[in-house]
């Protein structure tokens, strides 16, 4: 008798399976209906349970641009912390003093790259309050990097919570309201920490949460330039950021990969070429995928452009998220929904500039169509979005030996990049009261 046919079981269905069957023993909350599962589930992460203690070694505050803020390593007094076993689950998250950990030479994140982090800030808003941005899609997504990298789940909304009583007990010292629209670096971080070189999913991890100093945003070549501290001049010759193509033998994520995750895995491979690129004067690398170039992402943020079609429409465009190579980022995501919601017709701003409706489009689209726009005069700006970078305008784009030149029609931005970071940042500071920016009530 001939063997039956049957459908090989594809890489994809087995990490699937994997990730529901994680989620069932360390996050059954998760699941629409806990009790049909066989297997008892483990503790979870429960932000109730949290315990604190006090430092008794605080440190000073630095100064506004003080060379501690632009090393963007001073931490806050307290981070948070919690561990996972596979036998116990979640222990109880603890508030602690800021200071070093202890792991053995053999901790699966040393070997294996069992990591996954989050990037997001806590405001000083201009109101006097503390306000997070939409720590719920933080939360979410890591979630979904955690399960893409072997490492355990738990209920966004418990990480949440941790983050924003974090928040309320440590950060007005170092936001105090003396210092309205300052900000602070927060980094949720989960490593795998079973002591082990087996290659397998570790059996035990440690979830954390520290708040760090950061410079200002709004001279991005501060934080990602060649030079940290550029001259007035310096300034003046290289408005907005110059990006260099990556080349065809580079390639930062694929189809398959982890790209979506937000996992140190993704940024390893590319710091040579971003050490390459600020040797020759740019940036940051854009990255292209594939022999048609497909455009993705801009070091390590979203990237937009605003064209015209060659049947004069005006389009707002970025890369999909549909073959799981490009971070699903909250910037992102919240410039296409406020495009969506107020460029969708033309009107007239309150300083008499007129502002054209565009149209939204996620698509592929590859840096020849970019380098076409240029040409014909239909490119009308270019800008990266993310939370360290927030709203970065274009210049310059070097591609295949050509550099492109991008307009920046308000002298230092373009028009609409100029409009995105100015109603993000309303709602981050408060000056717009919106459901996006979330308030932490202060402990004292």
């Amino acid at each position: 008798m001939a063997p039956s046919a049957t459908s090989p079981v594809t890489t994809q269905e087995l990490t699937d399976a994997a990730i529901s069957n994680s989620i069932a023993q360390s996050a059954r909350s998760l699941l629409s209906d806990p009790a049909s599962q066989p297997v008892k589930g483990l503790a979870e992460l429960d932000a109730s349970r949290l315990k604190i203690t006090h430092t008794t070694a605080p440190r000073p505050v630095p100064a506004p641009n003080s060379p501690e803020i632009l090393s963007q390593s001073v931490c806050t007094d307290h981070m948070v912390t919690a561990k996972w076993t596979s036998h116990g689950g979640w222990e109880a998250p603890e508030i602690k003093p800021y200071g070093a950990f202890s792991l053995m030479p053999t901790a699966s994140v040393f070997h294996y790259a069992t990591e996954c982090f989050e990037g997001m800030k806590v405001y000083r808003g201009y109101d006097g309050k503390l306000r997070l941005f939409r720590p719920d899609r933080n939360a979410e997504r890591m979630l979904i990097s955690s399960a893409r990298g072997a490492l355990p789940p738990f209920a966004p909304s418990e990480l949440e919570k941790l983050i924003a009583r974090f928040v309320a007990y440590d950060c007005p010292k170092w936001l105090p309201k003396s210092r309205p629209g300052a900000f602070l670096y927060l980094r949720p971080t989960m490593i795998g920490t079973v002591a082990a070189l087996g290659v397998q999913k570790p059996s035990e991890a440690m979830l954390f949460v520290i708040a760090c100093v950061f410079p200002s945003y709004d001279n991005p070549q501060s934080i990602i330039g060649a030079n940290p501290h550029p001259t007035d001049a310096e300034k003046k010759q290289r408005p907005g950021l110059k990006l260099l193509g990556s080349k065809e033998d580079m390639v930062r994520a694929w189809p398959g990969g982890f790209g979506y995750a937000k996992l140190g895995a993704n940024y390893c491979g590319t710091l040579m070429a971003q050490s390459e690129a600020r040797d020759q004067g740019y940036d940051q690398i854009l990255w292209l995928f594939g022999s048609e170039c497909f455009v993705t992402e801009a070091g390590a943020a979203n990237f937009f452009v605003v064209w015209r079609t060659k049947e004069g429409a005006l389009q707002l465009v970025t890369a999909p998220l549909d073959d799981k190579i490009i971070l699903d980022g909250v910037t992102r995501r919240s410039v296409l929904e406020l495009a969506r919601n107020r460029l969708a017709r033309t009107w007239d701003s309150g300083d008499g500039a007129h502002i054209e409706a565009l149209e939204v489009v996620e698509r592929k689209y590859t840096m020849h169509e970019v380098e076409e726009a240029v040409l014909e005069g239909r490119l009308v700006e270019a800008f990266s979005s993310g939370t360290a970078f927030f709203i970065s305008p274009v210049s310059e784009i070097h591609f295949r030996g050509k550099d492109l030149h991008v307009p920046l029609d308000q002298g230092t931005t373009g028009r609409y990049a100029s409009l995105m970071k100015t109603w993000l940042s309303n709602i981050m500071f408060g000056k717009e009261t919106h459901a996006w920016g979330s308030v932490v009530e202060e402990e004292t």
